[in-house]
């Protein structure tokens, strides 16, 4: 291995092979559906930027920012990113960090990522058609700077994060930068609106001066020496990217003994040494205190909560804000789905324990109640009294204590009926944000959750129909049920599947007949079933219940709701359409493998 990686272009040559063998390996089962579904959207945004650059072109410069956002903003959300070639692999060979770096970013380019981002990037000669040959031609040679650029952006990103990410607070702020991100991904739109971001043309000679996505677009616009200064500079960026990425590399391979926990000095001690769910809640919180990965996800989780309302206040809109603390609970309870997988191997200890089961998932309770609840109380009351909108008094306190009580029960219900064996935390590597697990499967998970956390305070929302406050006794009655219901269930499970958990998170996933699963479906609905778990929520939330209740409330903001745009004869059948379309979306994803299920059953009886 040493001679090829010295041997320059060889090098290259086979980090690529290496990249696709790990890829080709890969592609069973699930990882196959991920990676069809993938590439067919991906390929179907590629089509639509390219018919931007035909019809539309004055959007396109803000479309390709879109996928420049992809790139910045896909290592952070994914956890540091899913590197198949770590650094670490290589740290024996005598290379400069230079030559490895080129190898691995030449690695980087074996995946359908990047070939379907070169497609969407030949909008560009698309788009200098309209000026000529000489267009077309700078348009090409953009389309591969541009590219590289993006992919060199994302990979000095992940560094970044693998070299820097060791201290609870740089975990924090990776999170607060994810959060962030969302929430603009959900209401940028408003501080652009309240900027006059109407005028696509100004905002598109923002971005074309600004962001390396447009300066493809700038270089066929300009004269001919200074659409050659553009291509040369966009070049000279990409040479200082790898040069800055090649350093990072060196670093992080040093620094990679230093492990991804910081030191226990400062850790919470909030009781004292008894036995039960005590014990189990103190294990707990330190775990929350110390594990970076849980740092960073509960940072996003706030971050978003405070971030997308703050947003809105631009266009003078408040009625997101008393619901803040309750959005703060939903998101913390989405990242806190996969408790036992985020642990490892760490489950023997509690089922070496007689009668363990029962104390550790009422810890795990406790301790996220205690977390998550305090912040969540205050951002509140905060939010409803800074509003003041006294409308929504009812609704807060009615709301809170179920979905902190529904949270509470469906994370740990979750943990061990759906659980995503993930590496220990003492074994990470460089990348101290990445756990391991499959990045797909966890994010289905959460998904869940955004579900099912929010239908355990429906029957509290129906009693504040019924009366303003008749909802916060009856929250509080639905909260304290699901929490110890679900939670019954949670260690009941644990005490009878014990062994299966532990064997799964060892071992990671068999196949199991009769078990619902997309892996043994055709690659029809494999695709199908991926798809609709992805945007299945696009109808049934932004584009059905958050309208309903607008209507409900009489909130008059149209914003970017497909049914407040339309007559007032067509809005409740748009509405009612989407959701039932979201409602049908998950049906199929859920019902198609449990039908297959019964089928396999049936025919082999």
């Amino acid at each position: 291995m040493a001679h090829v990686l010295t041997s320059g272009p060889v090098g290259a040559q086979h980090m690529i092979r290496m990249r696709l063998a790990i890829m080709r390996n890969s592609l069973r089962g699930d990882n196959a559906t991920n990676l069809y579904a993938g590439v067919s959207g991906g390929l179907l945004l590629a089509f639509a930027t390219i018919a931007v650059a035909v019809l539309w072109p004055a959007y396109l410069p803000i479309t390709l920012s879109v996928w420049l956002a992809g790139w910045i903003f896909g290592p952070i959300l994914i956890g540091g990113g899913n590197e198949a070639l770590r650094p670490e692999y290589f740290a024996m060979l005598p290379a400069a960090p230079g030559r490895i770096a080129t190898a691995l970013l030449a690695g980087a380019f074996a995946g359908p990522a990047p070939a379907v981002n070169l497609i969407a990037l030949l909008s560009l000669p698309v788009y200098g058609w309209r000026f000529g040959p000489a267009g077309v031609l700078i348009g090409l040679v953009a389309a591969v700077t541009t590219l590289v650029t993006m992919v060199m952006i994302s990979r000095v990103i992940v560094a970044l994060i693998g070299l820097f990410v060791r201290s609870r607070t740089t975990a924090a702020a990776v999170g607060i930068v994810t959060g962030t991100a969302i929430a603009l991904c959900t209401n940028g739109w408003a501080p652009v609106a309240a900027l006059g971001g109407t005028d696509t043309a100004a905002w598109s000679q923002i971005l074309v001066r600004v962001l390396p996505s447009g300066w493809g677009v700038a270089a066929i616009e300009a004269p001919w020496p200074l659409a050659l200064a553009i291509l040369a500079a966009g070049g000279g960026v990409i040479a200082l990217l790898l040069a800055v990425w090649s350093g990072l590399l060196a670093r992080r391979v040093v620094s990679a003994a230093r492990g991804g926990v910081p030191p226990r000095r400062g850790a919470p001690r909030p009781f004292p040494s008894t036995s039960g769910a005590r014990v189990t809640a103190a294990k707990e919180l330190r775990a929350w205190w110390r594990d970076l990965v849980r740092i960073q996800l509960l940072a996003t989780a706030f971050s978003f909560a405070i971030v997308a309302p703050l947003l809105l206040l631009t266009l003078d809109a408040w009625g997101m804000v008393p619901f803040a603390g309750l959005i703060a609970i939903v998101m913390a309870a989405a990242s806190s789905a996969n408790l036992y997988g985020a642990d490892g191997t760490a489950l023997w200890l509690t089922l070496m324990t007689p009668g363990a089961e029962r104390a550790d998932v009422r810890g795990r309770q406790l301790a996220w109640l205690l977390i998550v609840g305090p912040a969540a109380v205050v951002l509140s009351l905060a939010g409803t009294l800074v509003s003041g909108l006294t409308w929504a008094w009812p609704w807060v306190l009615g709301m809170l204590p179920a979905l902190l009580g529904g949270g509470a029960g469906i994370i740990v219900l979750l943990a061990v009926t759906s659980l995503v064996p993930g590496t220990d935390p003492h074994k990470r590597g460089g990348n101290p944000l990445s756990t391991g697990a499959d990045e797909t499967a966890e994010t289905s998970l959460a998904w869940l959750v955004l579900v099912a956390v929010p239908a355990t305070a429906l029957p509290a929302a129906g009693a504040i129909l019924l009366h303003p406050w008749a909802g916060i006794a009856t929250g509080v009655l639905t909260g304290a049920l699901c929490a110890w219901g679900f939670g019954r269930i949670a260690y009941r499970r644990l005490e009878g599947h014990g062994i299966d958990l532990l064997n799964l998170m060892k071992h990671g996933p068999s196949p199991q007949a009769g078990k619902p699963t997309t892996a043994d479906l055709p690659v029809r609905h494999r695709i199908g079933v991926t798809i609709s778990y992805t945007i299945a929520w696009l109808p049934l939330f932004p584009q059905g219940l958050v309208p309903m209740v607008m209507k409900i409330f009489g909130i008059g903001d149209r914003s970017w709701f497909l049914a407040l745009h339309l007559p007032p004869i067509w809005q409740w059948p748009t509405i009612i359409f989407m959701i039932a379309l979201g409602l049908l979306m998950f049906g199929y994803a859920i019902l198609i493998p449990v039908r297959l299920s019964s089928s396999s059953s049936a025919a082999t009886r």
